[in-house]
């Protein structure tokens, strides 16, 4: 009798775990936009590690609970808001936290670990998802080993003899059908299949599955190499690093002395300025400005990282370059910032807008901690905070409920500089539909028609939902929007009148 080792016990129990997600997943996922569906995934992702883990005795560390915790409470914003930006923040959330719980199944701690650590356990996960499906069932499960006696024996003799059978059937089939016309009927109609509908089952119950199966492969079987090991690798000397980050100081120095006035001009300088608008000022700028600060921290630690072997002397050095550097930098983010608050005061508050001063706001806290961790001589503190850091920003946007603080930031604003745009408020999310009903009294005539004509397009829309859409913007909104819907056709212009 043949031995079943532990690693085809657990290649086996995670093939069944992916292929019970597989089913989950295409029952689910499917229904568009997510709510509660994605929770329900989400838990059940979570329980199929949790199983794994228990029925094997992985070794873990104490991350994996809280990880999984964290992510219960992310994917449970898709049963509290409703705006399609905030969920896709949502979603790259759930991916972090996927790929850094690798790191916990495999035994190791999160805490202490350096920002590279992270970015090779993302890249790996990733890897692992798309590709790990294939070792496990080719090299990880080793098919010899299941027994070929008792049940396993039935079941080979079953599907054998259904191969068999299934020419006979077709043959037999074929001619009872030329025979019988009721008994053709039947059959037509039993095998009245819509095989666009089926591939499209098979297609999401494939992917969904194999990516639940390389992950949990690539966290609980595929030996890696310990990312706590030596320091090894590429090393420069201070002499390039601080020609290279001095070059870049000189840079943003000559920008900022120069810019300071055009910087902060404001909107006298802006409507002085021949042939410049408040788009090309504060668009262009601002998102200009966000990717030069965006580069500046993989910078600073990329050089950081090269000159960990070197004396104190020298990386003394790096840190007051590194230090003026963040010094210029918080000028460039302040100015980014001032162009935003001009533009959304010219030009109101969008989703674009909002979501990028967010990350703005983002990198100037993760600059901050780069400083207080990493020029402090504290570097392995810095990338789980920088992490902390960004989950927090994500949980505020819910808190703030995006859609709706545009609308009421718009709404705030004198209709003589700016009219209500009626139409785009009313596409936004269900999060924004009761202070658009709220506010509908007080528009004018206008921006009252785009809004029911909007509002009503949203019903129409979330009418549609079923169970696995639901969540309580999507609720409460389909329920006032059917409270209000004769005073919303009231307000309609005729032109959108049936």
């Amino acid at each position: 009798m043949s031995v079943v080792s532990e690693r085809t016990r657990l290649g086996l129990d995670i093939l069944a775990a992916a292929t019970l997600a597989g089913i989950v997943g295409d029952a689910l996922l499917r229904a568009v936009p997510w709510g509660l569906n994605a929770f329900v995934c989400t838990a059940a992702l979570v329980a199929g590690g949790w199983w794994l883990v228990r029925r094997h005795r992985v070794a873990v560390t104490r991350d994996a609970l809280w990880l999984g915790g964290a992510a219960l409470l992310v994917a449970s914003n898709f049963v509290a808001r409703d705006a399609m930006m905030l969920h896709s923040f949502d979603v790259v959330g759930l991916i972090v936290l996927l790929a850094v719980a690798s790191l916990s199944l495999k035994g190791v701690a999160l805490r202490g670990r350096q920002a590279w650590h992270y970015v090779h356990a993302g890249i790996a996960s990733a890897l692992d998802a798309w590709l790990g499906v294939f070792p496990l069932v080719g090299r990880d499960v080793t098919w010899s080993e299941l027994p070929s006696e008792g049940r396993m024996r039935q079941v080979r003799g079953a599907a054998l003899g259904a191969a068999l059978a299934f020419p006979l059937l077709v043959v037999f089939g074929g001619l009872f059908t030329s025979a019988d016309s009721v008994f053709g009927t039947v059959v037509a109609s039993a095998f009245d299949v819509d095989f666009g509908d089926l591939l499209s089952h098979v297609v999401l119950f494939a992917v969904w599955g194999a990516l639940v199966a390389g992950y949990f492969r690539g966290a609980l079987i595929r030996s890696v190499v310990p990312v706590a090991g030596g320091e090894s690798g590429l090393s420069l000397g201070i002499i390039p690093v601080a020609t290279a980050l001095g070059l870049v100081d000189l840079l943003f120095l000559v920008f900022v002395v120069i810019q300071l006035r055009y910087l902060f001009g404001g909107a006298t300088l802006v409507l002085a300025a021949g042939g410049l608008t408040y788009a090309e000022y504060a668009r262009r700028g601002f998102f200009e400005l966000v990717t030069a600060s965006a580069l500046v921290l993989p910078l600073l630690t990329g050089a950081d990282w090269l000159l960990r072997n070197q004396p104190a002397e020298h990386q003394r050095t790096f840190r007051q370059l590194a230090t003026v550097l963040l010094v210029l930098l918080t000028v460039v983010m302040a100015s980014a910032l001032e162009r935003m608050r001009l533009y959304v005061t010219a030009y109101g508050l969008s989703e674009i807008r909002l979501y990028s001063t967010a990350f703005m706001l983002y990198l100037a806290a993760v600059a901050a901690w780069f400083g207080w961790t990493t020029l402090r001589g504290e570097r392995r503190h810095f990338a789980f905070g920088a992490l902390v850091q960004g989950f927090a920003v994500l949980g505020a946007l819910h808190l703030v409920n995006p859609d709706a603080l545009i609308v009421r930031t718009n709404l705030a604003r004198p209709p003589a500089e700016r009219p209500f745009d009626g139409w785009y408020a009313a596409s936004l999310s269900a999060d924004a539909v009761p202070l658009l009903l709220q506010a509908l009294p007080r528009l004018d005539p206008s921006a009252r028609c785009a809004v029911a004509a909007g509002l009503l397009k949203q019903r129409a829309r979330l009418e549609h939902d079923d169970w696995r859409n639901w969540n309580f913007a999507r609720r409460s909104a389909r329920r006032l929007l059917r409270d209000h819907s004769a005073g919303l056709h009231a307000e309609l212009c005729p032109a959108h009148r049936t």
